[in-house]
């Protein structure tokens, strides 16, 4: 996942924006289309381009959204603007939510347990944060194993059955 400081600043058009979060987003299997960027714009959760360009912050909340979407509801989704907005800048929320996700979908993966959560005290905001990347990351986890084991056992089921 990007740094929120390694997401390009320069202003892409909406099929260079597209282009970039599907090539971030391609290990996890996730994407978006034009058409959803342009609804998320439209609906009021990703601010207006400038001059048809699309700049970081509005490039990270997409990512976000494209991750989110797969367990939460816009609505819900909004909400959790709301509370990073009141609570830390978005660069800070991005790059926590992109190290924590990272965390765990190797935990998920490397068959260890999730990540320990942090010492001391954790906000409201933080562990909701860490109940949806806990969430949205089983769901990647799972589809992988619908795509690519299960169709291998059920490949070796059939050959072995006839």
């Amino acid at each position: 996942m990007p740094r929120y400081k390694e997401i390009p600043n320069v202003g892409l058009y909406l099929e260079q924006t597209v282009k970039y979060i599907n090539e971030c987003l391609a290990p996890i299997e996730i994407s978006i289309t034009p058409s959803m960027l342009s609804n998320y714009v439209k609906k009021g959760y990703i601010d207006r381009p400038v001059k048809k360009q699309y700049y970081a912050d509005q490039i990270a909340y997409a990512i976000y959204i494209v991750i989110i979407k797969q367990v939460l509801s816009m609505d819900n989704i909004a909400s959790l603007f709301v509370l990073q907005k009141a609570t830390y800048t978005l660069p800070v929320a991005y790059d926590y939510f992109c190290s924590e996700l990272e965390k765990t979908l190797v935990a998920i993966f490397e068959d260890k347990e999730e990540p320990k959560k942090e010492t001391g005290d954790s906000s409201f905001e933080k562990k909701m944060l860490r109940s949806v990347i806990i969430a949205v990351s089983h769901i990647i986890y799972l589809n992988d194993c619908f795509k690519n084991n299960l169709q291998d056992n059920a490949s070796d089921f059939i050959r072995r059955a006839k």
